[in-house]
């Protein structure tokens, strides 16, 4: 049996918000909060000197293991990492927003994204500005500047497009449409700067508030774009800590293409990156050790449900069962429970089941509630007409090593 010990990571430690510092600039999907990876660093300390997290996401853990002065490698298939986490942990610059809109306004360079359904997704009367401000930023040859530039004009890109942003994938919706209609009856040209101009004194206020919190020089290791279902480590660490993919939600690819056009990534490569995720990418099958496992994959009629299913686990805990070779002392597993059509999939006992095969010992599993969500959610599946089991908790899993 799991014994499971309630808590509020966010009570439990001195970080005034999750939105606090840098670590709320970029809203990602199934994002880690700061309160997490500081509770661990906390409670855990003794004898560790580096982090590791493979599936880095926005990068949270690096930004705060340098609070802790903790070395750090992370790993994310999604190339954006490796911006997200330099804008998180730069030094305030001193540039004044006004100076770059002004800048941008007399920019006579046009960015041309290469993605064949540009039109989709974005209004034809807003492609010309956005043209102008991406082009500007590709012009940029101070790195800093464009550091600063690159979150607030993504946001406002991603704001001025159809996409429903508290979706999974990008989505056309409703409620998107009308934002959109809204935009184009407005002086919307003075919105897009307006937004800029906020966005920019979002990030010189988190980046002050972040070097109050004292972030010490530390080595960092970011590998973005990288598979981490096919690589390895090259030298050991002493924790892991890491968030994986949600069984509901694998592809956050299909979000992040509207980020990485704009950035400048051509659509051969985010196509290809696109096929990494696990619902499309060859993964090895193991053996799961693990009877919880066993019993929910009897429970599964559906024949594509459980290709899907034991793909999902295949990847992650292989991915996992490979890494933990490399990990000195403890791995901590962020996780929810999850569900296919309407059968609760208890993760954190499927984890545990199988990684205590490899020499690790369950030492505990602290739940605590979540207080928001930042992807849409159903309350009935729409595929399948069950109401959603997922739980409003997630479980930090903690394995010691034998």
């Amino acid at each position: 049996m799991v014994k499971i010990e309630p808590i509020s990571f966010r009570k439990s430690v001195n970080i005034p918000s999750t939105t606090y510092a840098t670590f709320g600039l970029y809203r990602y999907p199934a994002k880690f909060i700061p309160h997490i990876i500081a509770y661990i660093l906390e409670n855990y300390n003794g004898g560790v000197k580096s982090v590791f997290d493979p599936f880095a996401g926005y990068g949270t853990v690096g930004v705060v293991s340098k609070l802790y002065g903790k070395d750090y490698e992370m790993w994310d298939l999604n190339p954006a990492l490796k911006i997200f986490h330099s804008v998180s942990t730069m030094k305030p610059t001193g540039i004044n927003p006004k100076d770059i809109l002004e800048e941008m306004k007399s920019c006579k360079n046009e960015f041309f994204p290469d993605w064949a359904r540009l039109q989709f997704w974005f209004p034809k009367e807003f492609l010309s500005l956005l043209y102008k401000a991406w082009g500007y930023y590709h012009s940029l040859s101070d790195e800093k500047t464009k550091l600063f530039l690159a979150i607030p004009l993504l946001k406002a890109t991603r704001y001025f497009s159809y996409d429903d942003m508290q979706r999974q994938k990008l989505t056309k919706s409703k409620k998107s449409q009308e934002r959109i209609d809204k935009l184009l009856s407005s002086d919307w040209k003075n919105v897009f700067f307006f937004m800029l101009e906020k966005e920019m004194n979002k990030i010189t206020k988190g980046l002050q508030e972040y070097q109050e919190l004292n972030p010490q020089n530390t080595k960092a290791t970011i590998r973005a774009g990288v598979n981490t279902m096919k690589e390895k480590l090259k030298e050991n660490k002493d924790i892991l800590i890491t968030s994986p993919p949600y069984l509901q939600s694998q592809e956050y690819m299909r979000q992040a293409k509207l980020d990485l056009y704009w950035l400048g990534y051509p659509e051969k490569k985010i196509k290809e990156i696109g096929k990494l995720e696990i619902p499309y990418c060859d993964i090895e099958p193991i053996e799961i050790k693990s009877k919880t496992f066993l019993e929910c994959e009897s429970k599964i009629k559906e024949e594509h449900i459980r290709k899907i299913y034991d793909k999902y686990f295949w990847g992650i805990l292989g991915t996992l069962t490979r890494l933990q070779e490399n990990i000195n002392s403890r791995m901590f597993l962020f996780v929810g429970h999850a569900s296919t059509r309407g059968r609760a999939i208890p993760l954190d006992k499927i984890f545990i089941e199988h990684l205590t095969n490899f020499g690790w010992e369950h030492e505990r599993t602290l739940s605590d509630t979540i207080v928001s969500r930042r992807l849409f959610q159903y309350k009935v599946n729409p595929a399948s007409g069950i109401k959603d089991a997922r739980t409003a908790i997630e479980n930090l899993v903690i394995l010691k090593k034998t």
